[in-house]
């Protein structure tokens, strides 16, 4: 049987993240700092993009102090979280759908596909310039990438997002 779960830690952060900074709130360095090694964040760091890339970066935006990002994935990382901080309505377009996300139906039709055992985690996570990233039994989505239609929902790579993530899970499966 395969089972789906999802996994919002890293948006919710980032939620409170945007709101407080939008109303001009300082952010708590402890609070970047737990954000930073969340474990989903730690799933895609590279030489390039690190804790404390995502320390420094969401640290700059909140002191509202000059930011130099060292490399493209932080310069990106940085422009994305400028994007939400400008409409705070587009930001809660992309947030409610993943918010009320059932794979449920999804995990019944791959679990009748793959006679496998498995507990897939589904995340969504502030990144840079991937669309998604698996790691071992998860699926790791850049929040970023996901653009609102016209129904309510939202959309990744062109396609509807559930649709993404049961291409993406068959792929980690096959």
């Amino acid at each position: 049987m395969i089972t789906l779960k999802t996994n919002l830690e890293a948006i919710e952060a980032m939620l409170y993240f945007w709101q407080a900074t939008s109303e001009k709130e300082k952010v708590n360095e402890k609070f970047l700092t737990n954000l930073a090694e969340l474990p989903v964040m730690q799933m895609v760091y590279d030489e390039e993009f690190t804790a404390e890339s995502v320390r420094r970066i969401l640290s700059g935006i909140t002191n509202r102090e000059p930011i130099n990002p060292a490399n493209r994935k932080e310069g990106r990382f940085f422009n994305n979280n400028l994007w939400m901080l400008e409409d705070l309505g587009l930001t809660s377009e992309m947030a409610q759908p993943i918010k009320q996300l059932n794979l449920d139906s999804l995990a019944n039709q791959l679990s009748q596909e793959f006679a496998q055992d498995r507990t897939i985690t589904v995340y969504f996570a502030p990144l840079h310039l991937e669309e998604a990233y698996v790691r071992g039994d998860a699926l790791i989505i850049n929040f970023f990438r996901l653009q609102p239609d016209f129904a309510g929902g939202v959309t990744i790579g062109g396609r509807p997002l559930v649709e993404y993530i049961a291409d993406r899970v068959r792929q980690l499966l096959g």
